[in-house]
């Protein structure tokens, strides 16, 4: 519930833009100067992480912004240290806002002996003295259920649907929502139900993870242009083998809208040289120099829909009325106002 002091925010070193965007967008809502908490986060020479708060934050809403994107392990511990710090000074309650989920692909034992790392991260986080999380897209919703404490999972598809709008809005009738595999047939689906546009599957087959024997394009792509949407991209084979087939099935166009851009190791050169016309992804994980300086990738903002949605946990009022248009689009109306 409200008080009479305002949602403090307090930042570690994954997203510091995002963290940045976030306070701004906080600010112009308010009508109130509102800074990330003063704090300083380093490492000792062996990599030990140490934190110390400059500010009272006793008694005080706290939301804590850090992705556990790459380096996953660090940046999680990050979170963890500092959420112990923030509950040792006698903060009301610490809100974990994690962006980009890491640890999120392992949520099931796939073969004998393997762990559930997802379960493990929810459980440490819990330990820690976090009392909510506010994510967005997982990996797998399940996950919600490995914490026992509220988790809000927001989602990227009403930011991707209004930007398909913006940048699509002569050639609607000629697009194609894809969903790069079978697992992914409900993100697609929720997008293509978003756009009002047909859907179709590109089922894959692996001979060994990391590789991609075959793939079949499920649906008549034939002069249309497809739009791939998926959670995560890491070294985009997947994405630009997906891109090369429904090319080869006779589409028009190809682009990509994906959650989050992880892009490890050759992924933007991959991206550069596919057949794609663009790669949109948001900016959960922090985009590298290189993501920024590639010419068919665009970023599109999440600052506006986590500030609101910090506030709304903040208000006590309801997180989900953000998977709405009539909700979501004044908040990013100045991103894609009509010409």
């Amino acid at each position: 519930m409200a008080t009479l002091n305002e949602p403090k925010l307090i930042a570690g070193n994954a997203n510091l833009p995002l963290a940045e965007a976030i306070a701004r967008r906080m600010s112009m809502h308010r009508g109130v100067n509102l800074d990330l908490v003063d704090a300083r986060v380093e490492r000792f020479n062996d990599g030990e992480i140490f934190v110390e708060v400059y500010e009272n934050v006793r008694g005080e809403d706290m939301f804590l912004i850090q992705p556990t994107s790459n380096p996953a392990n660090d940046n999680l511990m990050e979170l963890l240290i500092m959420a112990d710090a923030l509950r040792r000074s006698s903060a009301a309650r610490i809100t974990a806002v994690i962006p980009y989920f890491g640890y999120a692909r392992q949520d099931r034992r796939t073969k004998a002996r393997t762990p559930i790392s997802a379960k493990l991260v929810a459980n440490l986080l819990t330990q820690s003295g976090i009392e909510r999380v506010l994510t967005m897209d997982l990996h797998a919703a399940q996950i919600q259920g490995f914490f026992d404490i509220p988790v809000d999972n927001l989602y990227a598809s009403p930011i991707f649907a209004l930007d398909i709008k913006a940048h699509f809005r002569d050639r609607m009738g000629d697009l194609m929502v894809v969903s790069p595999d079978v697992g992914g047939v409900a993100r697609a689906r929720e997008l293509a139900k978003r756009i009002n546009s047909p859907l179709s599957i590109v089922d894959k087959r692996r001979e060994k993870p990391g590789e991609v024997a075959e793939m079949t394009v499920i649906g008549n792509v034939t002069d249309k242009i497809c739009i791939i949407v998926d959670d995560m991209c890491d070294t985009a084979g997947t994405l630009c083998k997906a891109a090369e087939v429904l090319m080869e099935n006779g589409a028009k166009e190809v682009h990509a809208y994906i959650s989050h851009g992880v892009m490890s190791g050759p992924a933007v050169e991959r991206i550069t040289n596919s057949v794609m016309k663009t790669l949109v992804l948001t900016d959960t994980i922090e985009p590298s120099k290189a993501v920024q300086a590639a010419p068919n990738i665009r970023i599109v903002p999440t600052a506006p829909i986590f500030a609101q949605a910090i506030l709304n946990i903040w208000y006590g009022t309801s997180v989900s009325s953000l998977f709405e248009d009539k909700t979501l689009s004044p908040i990013y109306e100045s991103l894609y106002m009509p010409d």
